[in-house]
């Protein structure tokens, strides 16, 4: 899972925030699968993988081009480029990501990408309360042989724009040389766990947004902050990203934090002792977070923006994608390999908060939290 910080639509944390789906195999876009040749003879690519070409643009985080030995974004150029001869792909990664391409369309100022990979439900929120009828995206469901694949528990644009390719579990990562596993919300109160316990600032992180809305899925709307404050009183320490958190846990400061539940792949390819890398699902749940893929509106490619989306979605990007990316899979098809079958940890109850739910209650929620606790 990418591990990166989250910024609002604004540039700070939440400041102003508030078909034909026909199974296929994995050979991309609707029409454009591999066909072998009336000779018996090796296959032959399609017309339309033949034809199709020119450049496509696609924006995304910098971690899935530039991070060493793990991001998948050379090898989906290169495996894209090599169905569809004709065409280029480019990535670009602007330093405030979607976020960038937000405000250009607020200035009305073109917008020249055709794809963004990398978004969550909470920036899709974002984008519809600031742009308004002002169209980013554009639905795309109806038009990906592929999306048959996709798992129905991780969609969260109820308008199809946004299209899932992996999810990660928010859990806790414990050492369990230093402590045992808390194994729920209520023991992470306890005595025992007096300052165990590292988190992230739901305003500014990813993983501290999820586990936020984790505690308000456990303990409803009126209770969460009182176990906020349970929390707090407990010497739970709440930093500002992923990155600060999880090196404090790594240097011994700590023995608990609140990560991602394929944790010990990272560990496991780095040598490290599993001991130390434990993965806590809280009363047997863990937060999902799908990350989707989106076409804009305004693209001047929008059948080759439609042939990369569902390359996404195929059986071997699919694989290829979780293993490097370190996620978990949107689709049923995927073939994940021996490492990440024995070392990422699925809870047994995924739960996630939908688009309608987090619409109108996620700014509050926050705020809230952030007056209350985070600024104590």
């Amino acid at each position: 899972m990418k591990r990166r910080t989250y910024l609002a639509a604004t540039g700070t944390a939440f400041a102003g925030l508030a078909g034909c789906l026909g199974n296929s195999d994995d050979s991309g876009s609707s029409g454009d699968s591999e066909s072998t040749s009336s000779t018996g003879g090796k296959s032959a690519k399609t017309t339309s993988q033949t034809q199709l070409s020119g450049t496509l643009n696609v924006a995304t985080y910098s971690a899935l081009v530039d991070a060493p030995s793990t991001s998948p974004g050379a090898w989906l150029k290169k495996e894209f480029e090599k169905k569809y001869p004709k065409a280029t792909l480019k990535w670009q990664t602007p330093d405030s990501e979607v976020n960038y391409y937000i405000q250009r369309k607020a200035q009305h100022v073109d917008i020249d990408a055709d794809v963004y990979v990398g978004l969550n439900v909470d920036q899709l929120i974002t984008i519809d309360q600031k742009l308004g009828g002002t169209k980013l995206f554009t639905p795309v469901t109806d038009s990906l042989s592929n999306y048959g694949h996709v798992k129905k528990s991780l969609n969260f644009d109820p308008k199809g724009r946004a299209v899932p390719y992996d999810t990660g579990y928010v859990s806790l990562v414990y050492d369990e040389t230093k402590v045992d596993n808390p194994g729920s919300f209520d023991a992470l109160t306890k005595p025992k766990f007096k300052g165990t316990l590292l988190t992230e600032n739901a305003q500014q992180a990813a993983t501290g947004r999820a586990f936020l809305l984790w505690t308000i899925h456990e303990m409803g709307e009126k209770k969460y902050l009182d176990y906020w404050s349970r929390l707090s009183n407990n010497d739970t320490q709440i930093l500002g990203s992923w990155d600060a958190a999880y090196t404090a846990y790594s240097n011994g400061e700590r023995p608990i934090v609140v990560s991602y539940s394929t944790d010990q792949v990272y560990a496991h390819r780095e040598g490290q002792n599993m001991k130390k890398h434990q993965i806590g699902f809280l009363n047997g749940q863990g937060y999902a977070n799908p990350e989707g893929m989106a076409k804009f509106a305004d693209t001047d490619s929008p059948k080759l923006a439609d042939a990369f989306l569902d390359f996404m979605l195929s059986k071997k990007a699919q694989s290829k994608i979780a293993q490097l990316n370190v996620a978990f899979p949107s689709t049923d098809w995927a073939d994940l390999g021996k490492e990440f079958d024995k070392y990422a940890k699925e809870p047994d109850e995924p739960i996630t908060y939908s688009y309608d739910q987090l619409k109108g209650n996620l700014e509050g929620w926050v705020d809230e939290w952030a007056r209350q606790i985070a600024s104590k």
